[in-house]
């Protein structure tokens, strides 16, 4: 494995297991909080931009991140280059955590904390669909193989459908989307970079 996929899993699983413990708390200073959420004022700082893709919501939650981020990570950072490929996952984060807190606010959403390394998966399921195009992926839940480009497709459509929809109330729909992106905008630097 990679040394940045690699690490970003230690990372995040030690993170996890100070959640277990309850030395972090994942609704906490470190999950991202919308501005002017608290009672006094706002809970948000710029840090949690970043510190809240380390944290979770349970086992289920950093489970599937972690496992993604082992199947799709590994191959695009093999493609990027550990360097480029760290800039791009947390620019794919910061991106979400921005896409996230303004969809958020202009639908009116009651504040609540978000936690999750997924804004960062689905930058890099991003990037896996438009490198490895045709690489067959096998859902989980619904093994039918299909190439990684309809897959990433399925996927951005479903939610899409549902932030617009509401559906699955508690997951932030947008902030997936806004990594991905994130993760557009990087492949497009990285385009115009090796064009020159």
């Amino acid at each position: 494995m990679p040394p940045v996929t690699l690490n970003l899993i230690i990372a995040n699983v030690a993170v996890f297991l100070l959640e277990t413990a309850g030395m972090v708390s994942p609704g906490g200073a470190f999950a991202l909080w919308p501005p002017a959420s608290g009672p006094l004022g706002s809970n948000f700082e710029p840090w949690q931009l970043v510190t809240y893709s380390f944290l979770h919501g349970g086992f289920a939650h950093i489970f599937f991140n972690m496992f993604a981020l082992y199947m799709f990570g590994s191959d695009v950072e093999r493609l990027f280059g550990s360097r480029f490929f760290l800039a791009y996952y947390f620019v794919s984060v910061i991106a979400a955590g921005v896409c996230h807190l303004v969809v958020s606010s202009w639908m009116g959403a009651a504040p609540y904390p978000t936690v999750g390394a997924s804004g960062g998966i689905y930058g890099l399921l991003l990037a896996f669909a438009v490198y490895f195009p045709h690489r067959r992926v096998l859902l989980i839940f619904l093994p039918i193989p299909m190439p990684a480009r309809v897959f990433v497709a399925i996927f951005a459509l479903v939610e899409l459908a549902f932030g617009v929809t509401g559906t699955q109330s508690g997951v932030a729909h947008f902030a997936h989307l806004g990594g991905m992106a994130g993760g557009w905008l990087m492949i497009e630097y990285r385009r115009r970079r090796f064009a020159r």
